[in-house]
């Protein structure tokens, strides 16, 4: 919990970066690769004048300052930042996809999610938070850990 809280701080510091809203804490089990710790997961809403790309290096950045290595996908790992939402833009680059293509799919991203944007209505499905977190069919548990009230 200390490094997401962490990350959150790192991004609030960001001169081209407004933190407008933060959930509370999560504590879920993993999907995947399932013989590893559970994760800590909130969402973080911003407003930036950051580019996408631009915003996802900053991301990299925070992870890597963090001591984050990416040796196996769905592994254990110290931090993880991704972009779920770039605004209403749809963007498919090969490293680089927003929305994030498994956000409807997960459990542990829009439980955090429909906290703090569960009217944002998802650009591709025309959906909002609330609909895709209604309409789930993964049953990975996710529980409350710490409430946050803070909006930005």
């Amino acid at each position: 919990m200390q490094n997401c809280k962490e990350a959150a701080e790192s991004l609030s510091r960001i001169s081209e970066i407004q933190l407008t809203g933060l959930s509370s804490f999560y504590k879920s089990e993993p999907v995947g690769m399932e013989k590893q710790n559970w994760f800590v997961n909130a969402a973080a809403e911003i407003k930036t004048t950051l580019a996408a790309r631009e915003l996802l290096h900053v991301l990299q950045d925070i992870e890597h300052n963090k001591g984050r290595s990416r040796e196996i996908k769905g592994g254990p790992r110290i931090i993880d930042l991704d972009i779920l939402f770039y605004g209403q833009d749809i963007i498919t680059e090969d490293d680089l996809m927003v929305p994030h293509p498994e956000l409807h799919r997960r459990r542990f991203v829009l439980e955090p999610l429909h906290e703090i944007a569960s009217y944002f209505i998802h650009p591709v499905f025309g959906i909002s938070v609330r609909g895709l977190r209604d309409r789930l069919s993964d049953y990975k548990i996710v529980e409350l850990l710490e409430k946050h009230d803070r909006q930005g």
